[in-house]
């Protein structure tokens, strides 16, 4: 069992900080993807404030299939380019939304979210996955969780590539 002494801090480039090293913990030793994702998925979910959804869609072709999440059951096959996962996934850019509402396209998995970001995962100039992060707060995703997040995937990318 991990236990992390990781503070709700104001200073969300020190949470981001206490993360990567708990991320590091998690999976620098566990070769398997899935479980690899699942505890990013469940450590996300545990630490970062005002979440309705923590999880991965690994790219499958030219689909994002649902992987290890926390949170309500979720939409199971978004093609690339569909909804805020698939812009992502298509343009290998971050997706960061403050009002999902006003998104063209935008798949409500869940009708209380109202804010996504999602980061692609990409390794050796392949896209793994995307991390997407939602959130029942409009505006809850700042430059500092793009950096965060996007700094923890680039821990990740090489530790889910298969």
């Amino acid at each position: 069992m991990y236990d992390f002494a990781i503070a709700a801090l104001a200073d969300k480039q020190a949470l981001y900080r206490e993360l990567d090293g708990a991320l590091d913990a998690l999976t620098a030793d566990e070769p398997d993807a899935i479980a690899n994702m699942a505890n990013a998925a469940a450590l996300l979910w545990q630490y970062l404030p005002d979440l309705n959804w923590s999880g991965f869609y690994r790219a499958i072709g030219e689909t994002l299939v649902l992987g290890p999440f926390q949170g309500k059951p979720a939409c199971i096959r978004i093609p690339f380019g569909s909804g805020v996962c698939g812009a992502a996934a298509a343009t290998r850019q971050v997706q960061c939304v403050a009002d999902v509402h006003a998104f063209p396209g935008h798949i409500a998995c869940d009708a209380a979210s109202a804010a996504e970001l999602v980061v692609p995962v990409i390794h050796a100039g392949r896209l793994i996955a995307v991390l997407d992060l939602d959130s029942p707060v409009a505006g809850r995703f700042d430059d500092a969780d793009v950096a965060g997040c996007t700094m923890l995937m680039k821990r990740l990318a090489g530790r889910i590539a298969g």
